[in-house]
């Protein structure tokens, strides 16, 4: 793994792209609000609370979220990091939308998640394009 990082710490990146040391917290305190988050609709769903329609923008948002890892620095692949990583935002803005009449709370928790997958999208497509 520490020559996937090697790999990625050489390519060209964008003047305003996090420091390296950022990545770490930053995620592990929205791993925290999607654990929450995401449990309590997986929970609601499994107790039959919730119709179980709208657990698909949240599966498939934890599935390509959790395969970003292994592409970018696995595979060593920006491309197919870059439409991941677009899924991930779409996924997620998808799930907020459709839970947000029923669990008003976890659109909203989940606003910190958007924002960082947000600036993470735009930093993944500037490196793709920075280094095509």
């Amino acid at each position: 793994m520490k020559n996937a990082y090697n790999w990625y710490s050489h390519l060209i990146k964008p003047s305003w792209a996090p420091p390296s040391w950022a990545f770490g917290p930053i995620w592990s305190f929205l791993y925290v609000l999607i654990f929450i988050s995401f449990g309590a609709v997986f929970y609601k769903v499994f107790r039959k609370e919730l119709p179980l329609i709208v657990l698909l923008p949240f599966a498939l948002n934890l599935i390509f979220n959790l395969i970003f890892t292994p592409i970018q620095f696995g595979l060593q692949n920006n491309y197919l990091a870059a439409v991941d990583v677009i899924l991930v935002l779409g996924t997620l803005v998808w799930a907020m939308i459709v839970i947000y009449p029923h669990l008003k709370w976890v659109a909203l928790m989940n606003l910190p998640y958007l924002v960082w997958v947000c600036i993470a999208t735009v930093l993944q497509l500037s490196v793709t394009y920075l280094n095509r």
